[in-house]
């Protein structure tokens, strides 16, 4: 695993919303800055940073702290995010559940709902979507004016043709939906659309065992199966926003039918549905993630099975993966009741000999995910906090070169 990197800006003028960007973002990593360890960290020149520092600070992204005592020299005031300067709502909507979340400007959750669906097409999703993002709204009591947008997260591929909307783990009706169009003009914000997994790979990195990994592979376990991948610090989306839906990866030729078209599909060995099927319950467009614990409780020895007969295809997508991207780690989260993505990375082992065998590792080549089942939903609403810096998220995590200017 790589030390903390600082991250680096730019001083011409025309970059001023990616200064800011920058300067915000050193602020939440290491949670209280003066303005001198600001420009430091930063690259960026003492005046530069010292102006962006008072535009955050009055437009209240950023607050001032009681003075530091140094070793030497005059005390420094200390900035820190202030988390009632702005709000984000975050929507997540699955096969059978739509979790919303209010969070704060530090990404502390406010706010939450979630009800159960049963894969709503569009006509019978918005009405819902509405509703609960009036309730996301009242529940916290604030403004509209306070709420920078809404990040939403939803199973892909998207745009895809004989894939969107088609076969058991898509939803139905959404392929071409212009859903942030719609959102926009029902709630006057801005919406930014993401694929669960991707969603899940940026909650992941910013609440979870991945804040310091910057390659890592994050796969979903939903209805169906995806990954979101952050490749040098970027996640990266591929030319149509449909890189990682490993769940479609053929790891058993001429294995089992695939609603996609294809045989053999991951996502027909480890999935939700692949569990549910094997527990003879394959009603799950009327079950709930929760009803899957409690079924998983019960059948503890036949999951156990499941789990054994999941690994050898699950095996081969992981050495695939490694082979690809050589990541720091590969981490397993989602829908899938922790207690049995805790088998499956147990059972796991031993794993195929790899570019990620290597005998320096300082994480191990398989984690347990640890923002739990809501890091999508927190990922989502993370994008419209990010993006009122800078439109391209992925600028946000890339590490400058040299170290941190001052300890850790």
């Amino acid at each position: 695993m790589n030390p903390r990197k600082a991250i680096a800006g730019t001083n011409l003028e025309q970059a001023k919303s990616h200064n800011r960007r920058v300067v915000f973002e050193a602020v939440r990593s290491h949670g209280e800055l003066s303005r001198a360890e600001i420009a430091r960290t930063t690259a960026l020149s003492s005046q530069t940073a010292s102006n962006i520092v008072e535009e955050l600070v009055a437009s209240g992204f950023l607050r001032a702290e009681p003075l530091r005592k140094p070793r030497r020299g005059q005390p420094a005031t200390p900035y820190s995010i202030n988390p009632s300067g702005a709000y984000s709502i975050g929507l997540q909507l699955d096969h059978q559940m739509l979790i919303g979340v209010v969070i704060d400007l530090a990404g502390k959750v406010r706010f939450r709902a979630e009800q159960t669906v049963d894969r709503p097409t569009p006509d019978v999703a918005l009405p819902i979507l509405s509703r609960m993002i009036d309730d996301l709204r009242s529940g916290t009591g604030l403004s509209a004016k306070s709420f920078l947008g809404i990040g939403f997260a939803m199973p892909g591929p998207f745009g895809v043709e004989g894939m969107t909307s088609v076969g058991p783990t898509t939803l139905p009706g959404w392929r071409d939906f212009p859903l942030a169009e719609e959102l926009h003009k029902q709630t006057g914000l801005q919406v930014t659309v993401e694929n669960d997994a991707n969603a899940a790979a940026i909650g992941e990195r910013l609440y979870g065992v991945a804040r310091k990994l910057n390659d890592f592979v994050y796969i979903f376990i939903g209805t169906g199966l995806g990954a979101g991948m952050f490749l040098n610090s970027h996640l990266y989306r591929g030319t149509r926003r449909n890189a990682g839906e490993i769940g479609h990866m053929t790891v058993m030729p001429d294995g089992l039918p695939c609603g996609c078209g294809n045989r053999g599909c991951l996502e027909c060995y480890v999935s939700l549905r692949a569990a549910y099927e094997f527990l003879d319950l394959p009603d799950l467009d009327h079950a709930s993630p929760l009803q899957l614990e409690e079924l998983v409780a019960r059948n503890d020895k036949r999951m156990t099975q499941w789990v054994a007969d999941a690994i050898v295809p699950l095996r081969r997508a992981i050495h695939n993966l490694e082979l690809m991207f050589d990541p720091e780690a590969i981490i397993f989260g989602g829908f899938m009741p922790l207690s049995v993505i805790e088998k499956i990375v147990a059972a796991l082992d031993p794993l195929p000999i790899s570019v990620s065998a290597y005998a320096e590792r300082s994480v191990a080549r398989v984690l347990v995910g640890a923002a739990g089942r809501d890091t999508a939903v927190l990922g989502a609403a993370a994008l419209p906090i990010f993006g009122e810096f800078n439109p391209q998220f992925d600028a946000l995590l890339k590490p400058h070169d040299s170290t941190s200017a001052f300890p850790a």
